[in-house]
């Protein structure tokens, strides 16, 4: 829907969060709300929220957030997860600002050299307007406001420029300012805005007489300036689509259109120590009798320095982000983290998996880089365009929340080291939420013999599909869930499987379907695990449950139960022929937790209650058309809807040989379709 209040005037940065719920703290929920607050208050740095699944635990970081009043960054370790999260989040702050933040990559290939092979592969990318929109809104926020919160995936640690320049460089238009038409148009053009006549492009303007025409990347609106005479007459909202007028406005801000933009006497500077350090590595190359590498570098950055002197901007000008922000050599680089005031508060979400994951980043990325470098294909100032590393990534934070249901040691260890000798707080450093806003206990857990688990399945899965409920059934691989979503099918039940071959928006859209009663089961892997809300789900089925791996640890196991856990006739079945180490510690903490939600009710004589929640997960994209017929797609789209899977595996598998040939079949296959 059209939205007319838009954001384009700098406010005040004075504005509170207004929390927007019709429930009250619950449960242990008041507990917690209190002890994290009270931590922030008293400057401990880091704390740990240690709640079950289906214990309101984004309820309680809304209210944490609202006490403490400070921009926020949320890092979830998926787009999915982070997609759920920026929802919720939106449905508690309706009056602020919460943006959305993560790759916009629908596929990423990077730049890569496989010596071996003296194959190189060119950096190639399908971006994904609309998430570019998004994020280019959050930075946009993030300079102009104060109640500000993002959701971000793991991508908020790559390098995204500087947001001094971002800032600086944003073009200030008042009605009844003196400014020349010719300016106005250059100064667009030093920001990146192309102008574009014919369409509405995020990101471009145009022309017509006297009237110029912006389309902001981070807007749905378009900004319409009257000049006369040198003399800016009127600034108004119009709708790119019905061709409407909305408000008028007294003032504006136009801000980059790249994250990457930057005046032009910092790139001439620039410039200067891009040449020196073309130079230098010259030298090297010609000592070492490197005359290829030194031929291929040498024109290379020779063409991408004339394109940013002529343009202001050249493909991969990332990699010269150190010389770009006059940054000392291996120093890091600026990411979403330095948009935000040196106050603010971090959530790290499901950080047992996201925390990981933010460690191991960096180190693939080098070894990449450090290829191209050697073999002449990047100046070795491209290392510096990268991901922080962990250090770097734990030097800019503030105040931290480390939220999860099975934190691992690095987070309890924090927290119990900075609020140790804290009056009142839990001695072991740790806030609990256990007890459950609705009164329900953890899923009750029963393990059976794998002999015959078929038929045992298919009789469980009649008896929830009879009380309208829904039921996941994690596999071990891919095949299996394959395999056995076919035999379900082929048994009348309503059944979908889900795996990393279903694209992010694909996935997002199978859980909704079954929420709403499309399907009735779900078969998947570990993409079922952590973060997701599916209130309706009553029978969580694990197979091959004593195969011990990451697939199977007692974290994993515990996540994967408290699926089960949002509704009142909960229940869990593992199929195992033996009680392993894993299965043993998720089963005892899980009666641990049971015991303790049962005395708790028992002792206020309250009875669990199911959880009703509508049904609204999706934020990235408007729905699909659901009454298309996949049966009437062509072979051919088909065809290549595979093989772009598996393009964009092998990619984040790093083996980008086999991409690229993919790559090669998918353009030659659109050719000719």
């Amino acid at each position: 829907m059209y939205n007319r209040k838009l954001t384009y005037i700098i406010m005040n940065k004075k504005e509170k969060f207004d929390l927007v719920s019709n429930f009250k703290p619950q449960g242990d929920q008041p507990q917690a709300i209190s002890y994290l607050t009270k931590g922030i208050e008293e400057g401990i740095e880091n704390q740990t929220l240690m709640g079950v699944t289906g214990s309101g635990k984004t309820f309680v970081m809304s209210n944490v957030i609202k006490n403490i009043n400070k921009p926020t960054l949320v890092i979830a370790h998926n787009k999915t997860l982070a997609a759920q999260l920026a929802s919720e989040f939106r449905k508690f702050f309706p009056h602020n600002a919460v943006a959305y933040f993560v790759s916009y990559y629908d596929y990423y290939q990077p730049e890569a050299y496989i010596p071996t092979k003296d194959l190189y592969i060119e950096k190639e990318t399908q971006i994904n307007e609309e998430i570019e929109q998004y994020r280019n809104k959050a930075t946009q926020y993030l300079v102009t406001r104060n109640d500000v919160i993002i959701v971000a995936s793991v991508s908020c640690i790559y390098g995204l420029g500087n947001p001094d320049d971002y800032e600086n460089l944003a073009i200030r238009i008042d009605k009844g300012m003196y400014i020349k038409r010719s300016d106005l148009i250059m100064s667009l053009l030093n920001i990146q805005y192309e102008r574009n006549d014919y369409e509405y492009k995020r990101g471009t303007f145009s022309i017509k007489g006297n009237i110029i025409e912006i389309f902001p990347q981070y807007e749905d609106s378009v900004i319409r300036i009257e000049i006369f005479d040198q003399i800016v007459e009127d600034i108004r909202i119009i709708n790119p689509f019905l061709r409407t007028k909305g408000d008028k406005l007294e003032n504006i801000y136009i801000f980059p259109a790249k994250h990457y933009t930057v005046r032009q006497e910092k790139l001439n500077s620039s410039i200067t120590s891009i040449k020196e350090e073309l130079k230098e590595q010259l030298d090297y190359f010609r000592k070492k009798d490197m005359i290829v590498e030194a031929r291929r570098l040498e024109q290379r950055v020779n063409f991408d320095i004339e394109m940013i002197q002529e343009m202001g901007y050249c493909q991969g000008i990332e990699n010269y982000s150190r010389h770009i922000e006059g940054r000392k050599k291996g120093s890091a680089p600026y990411t979403l983290m330095d948009f935000f005031p040196k106050d603010y508060l971090l959530i790290i979400d499901e950080s047992h998996i996201t925390l990981p994951q933010i460690r191991g980043m960096h180190r693939g990325d080098y070894q990449r880089k450090k290829t191209l470098v050697e073999y002449g294909f990047r100046l070795p100032s491209a290392i510096d365009n990268r991901p922080l590393n962990f250090e770097e990534f734990k030097s800019k934070i503030n105040k931290a929340i480390y939220v999860s249901a099975t934190p691992n040691d690095y987070e309890i260890e924090l927290s119990k080291k900075d609020t140790k000798g804290l009056e009142d707080y839990p001695k072991n450093g740790i806030v609990e939420q256990i007890i459950r806003p609705t009164m329900l206990i953890d899923p009750e857990v029963e393990v059976r013999k794998s002999e015959g688990q078929i038929e045992d399945i298919k009789k469980e899965l009649e008896k929830r599909v009879k009380n309208n409920e829904r039921t996941i059934i994690i596999t071990l691989t891919k095949k299996m869930s394959e395999e056995l979503n076919k035999y379900l099918i082929e048994n009348n039940f309503k059944t979908q499987y889900l795996h990393s071959d279903i694209d992010t928006i694909e996935r997002t859209e199978v859980l909704r379907d079954l929420r709403l009663g499309v399907y009735d089961v779900i078969v998947g892997i570990n993409l079922l695990r952590e973060g997701l809300d599916l209130p309706e789900v009553s029978l969580i089925i694990i197979l091959d449950a004593d195969k011990e791996g990451f697939l199977r640890s007692k974290q994993s196991l515990i996540q994967i139960m408290g699926r089960a856990a949002r509704h009142e006739n909960g229940k869990v079945i593992m199929y195992a022929d033996t009680i392993t180490q894993s299965m043993e510690g998720a089963i005892g903490e899980t009666e641990r937790r049971r015991a303790i939600q049962l005395e708790y009710n028992k002792k206020n004589n309250l009875k669990p209650k199911g959880i009703t929640k509508s049904i609204d997960i999706q934020i990235e994209r408007k729905k699909k058309d659901d009454n298309l017929n996949k049966e009437d797609i062509s072979d051919t789209k088909e065809l290549i809807k595979n093989l772009t899977k598996q393009m964009n595996e092998y990619a984040q598998k790093m083996q980008f040989e086999k991409a690229a040939k993919i790559r090669d079949q998918i353009k030659e296959l659109k050719l000719l379709s």
